[in-house]
């Protein structure tokens, strides 16, 4: 399967540059090392087709060595959009673009 769904809270990067990130669930991240393996781009980045509410977009989900999951970051255009604010639970699809 190269498509997911799942429900996760936005949150906050500490510091000044206010990124926000959606952490991938542990199996969900597993599962997308795994398929991915062949087509990791730098920093093991994997791109993606993101969808939240009406608003989808490309990007690439990110290693997080911390907490062992990919992290999706979420630009202020789709928070804008879709009216979130760190600390609310975000329905989230993700679709492996390469595969």
């Amino acid at each position: 399967m190269s498509s997911f769904q799942f429900s996760a809270p936005l949150w906050q990067y500490p510091g000044e540059s206010g990124w926000h990130f959606i952490s991938v669930p542990p199996e969900i991240s597993d599962d997308i090392a795994h398929l991915a393996a062949a087509t990791r781009h730098g920093f093991g980045s994997v791109r993606v087709v993101a969808t939240i509410g009406s608003t989808t977009w490309q990007t690439s989900v990110f290693p997080d060595s911390k907490s062992g999951t990919y992290l999706l970051p979420v630009k202020k255009p789709v928070r804008t959009a879709e009216h979130l604010s760190a600390g609310v639970d975000v329905e989230t699809r993700l679709k492996l673009a390469e595969l």
